[in-house]
C-alpha cells in the first residue's frame, strides 16, 4: 500500500489554512505549503503567511526558505516538498500538502519532471524589449497564439511567466503545456487525496476585499519598503501579486487609492484563474467550508 496524503487546493483568501490545522490536530499531520511565494523569507504580510499563533503547535514545512532574489524552480519545490513528506512519514505523521499554486501541486502529485532549460540571454533581452517597446500585451497575445491552454492562468501582467512560455517553446519546439503532459510519470510513490475549497464567488470576493485591507492596515507598504531596502536590485519575487502593486504606489505611478482598487482587483483575478486551474482536476473532491466542519468529511472519506 502507498502512504497516503492528504492534498488541501483552492483559491486565496478561500480559508485553507485554517481547513488544514484543524485537518492537522486530528489526523495527526504536518503541513506542507505549496505556495510560490510563501516560499520567500521576509515576505510575509502580502504572502498572508501564516504565523505562529495561527500554527497552533504544527509543524509547517516550504515556508522561508529562499531569499526573493533567489531562483527557485518548480523541479526545486517538488524535489524539497518530496523530502518533507519522506520526514512527516518518517515520524508516523500524517503529511498534508496545502497551497494554490496550480503548478506545485500538479508536479507533486503527477510526478512531473521538468528539464532544466538554460536560459537564451539574447532571446530574454529581445522579449523584454518588445515589453518595453511595444507593450506586454503584444508579447501575451504572442503566448496565447502559442500555447492558449497554459495561459489561460497566467495574468496579461505577468511578464515572467508569459516570457517563460516563449522561452520554452523557441528552445524546445514544444509548449508548456506538451510538455506537462509527456513529462508524468507513470506511477508516483503515493496516494494523493485532494480536496478543493469551492466557496461561493460573492463570499470569496468579500473576502479578497477584506484581506487587502487587513494586509495594508498591518504594515504591507512598510514590509515592502524594508524589502526594497534589502537588495541594490529588484527581486524577483517582488514581481509577484501584492508586491508589484505596492512598488508602483512607491514609485508614484499609482495614487493610494488606485493602488487598493488594483490590488484587490488583481487578486480577485487571481483567484479566479487558480479556480480555473484547479477544476480541471476530475480527481479533485469539492467541499464548501460554510457548510459545517468539514475536516470530519475529510477524514470520513481517508
Amino acid at each position: 500500500m502507498k502512504p497516503e496524503i492528504i492534498v488541501i487546493v483552492g483559491p486565496t483568501a478561500s480559508g485553507k489554512t485554517s481547513l488544514s490545522i484543524k485537518l492537522a490536530k486530528q489526523k495527526n499531520g504536518e503541513i506542507i505549503s505549496a505556495d510560490s511565494m510563501q516560499i520567500y523569507k521576509y515576505m510575509d504580510i502580502g504572502t498572508a503567511k501564516v504565523t505562529k499563533d495561527e500554527m497552533q503547535g504544527i509543524p509547517h514545512y516550504m515556508i522561508d526558505i529562499v531569499s526573493p532574489n533567489e531562483r527557485f524552480s518548480v523541479s526545486d519545490y517538488v524535489k524539497q516538498a518530496t523530502e518533507c513528506i519522506e520526514k512527516i512519514l518518517a515520524k508516523g505523521k500524517t503529511p498534508i500538502v496545502v497551497g494554490g499554486t496550480g503548478l506545485y501541486i500538479d508536479s507533486l502529485i503527477y510526478g512531473i519532471k521538468f528539464s532544466e532549460l538554460k536560459i537564451d540571454e539574447e532571446y530574454r533581452e529581445k522579449l523584454n524589449k518588445i515589453a518595453a517597446e511595444e507593450g506586454l500585451e503584444n508579447l501575451y497575445n504572442m503566448a496565447v497564439e502559442i500555447d492558449p491552454e497554459a495561459m489561460k492562468i497566467i495574468s496579461k501582467n505577468d511578464r515572467k511567466r508569459i516570457i517563460r512560455i516563449l522561452e520554452i517553446y523557441k528552445q524546445t519546439g514544444k509548449t508548456k503545456t506538451q510538455q506537462n503532459v509527456e513529462s508524468r510519470l507513470e506511477s508516483v510513490p503515493y496516494t494523493y487525496k485532494v480536496y478543493g475549497i469551492d466557496m461561493k464567488r460573492d463570499l470569496l470576493y468579500e473576502r479578497i476585499n477584506k484581506r487587502v485591507d487587513i494586509m495594508l492596515e498591518n504594515g504591507l507598504i512598510e514590509e515592502v519598503k524594508d524589502i526594497l531596502g534589502k537588495y541594490n536590485e529588484f527581486p524577483t519575487a517582488m514581481q509577484g501579486l501584492g508586491y508589484k502593486e505596492v512598488v508602483e504606489y512607491l514609485n508614484g505611478i499609482t495614487t493610494m487609492e488606485e493602488m487598493i482598487e488594483k490590488l484587490k482587483k488583481e487578486t480577485r483575478r487571481y483567484a479566479k484563474r487558480q479556480l480555473t486551474w484547479f477544476r480541471k482536476n476530475k480527481e479533485i473532491t469539492w467541499i464548501d467550508p460554510n457548510e459545517g466542519d468539514k475536516t470530519h468529511e475529510i477524514s470520513g472519506i481517508l
